[in-house]
């Protein structure tokens, strides 16, 4: 069986969803923004995992 650290990470709770109907158009305009910046950081971050995963299973199966 494989051992994956991600399972070590702890998880987060889901953060309940925002009211949109109680923000006004530049409102919600920067709220995307923000969540656009959040999103290329998760992706970032799941690139490095992944090459750091990539370049551990090389090494071992040698």
């Amino acid at each position: 069986m494989a051992f994956d650290l991600d399972d070590l990470d702890p998880r987060q709770k889901k953060t309940k969803p925002l009211n949109l109907d109680d923000m006004n158009i530049e409102d919600l305009k920067e709220y995307v923004a923000v969540l656009k910046a959040e999103i290329e950081r998760v992706e970032a971050k799941i690139g490095a995992k992944q090459s750091h995963a990539s370049v551990a299973a090389s090494l071992f199966k040698r």
